[in-house]
């Protein structure tokens, strides 16, 4: 599992503009069943997206077309981590050690 935090780098009028394209690349992400809890962080200087798999590289291609990052108004920090306690809603993405 990883945790994906985005952090402004431009306006948020910038922000902003590409919030539609931005909302679109996630909906597509949850309908592929790679995403599964987004938002915006609070102060709203950027966002987290919890996303499911076991290719760190696959996720690095993937938040590399987020129209913010292809647009250049976030970057991205990637953690992943093995999530092996969940709520049972989550249960189908514990992992073992």
């Amino acid at each position: 599992m990883f945790v994906l935090e985005l952090s402004y780098s431009a306006p948020l009028d910038r922000v902003d503009a590409l919030m539609k394209e931005h909302a679109d690349w996630l909906d597509t992400q949850y309908a592929a069943g790679v995403f599964i809890a987004s938002g915006r962080k609070n102060p709203r200087d950027g966002g987290v997206i919890l996303a499911v798999g076991d290719d760190r590289a696959a996720i690095e291609r993937l938040t590399a077309t987020d129209p913010f990052a292809v647009h250049g108004v976030c970057a991205y920090r990637i953690t992943e981590f093995i999530a092996t306690r969940t709520s049972e809603a989550l249960a189908p993405h514990r992992q073992q050690l």
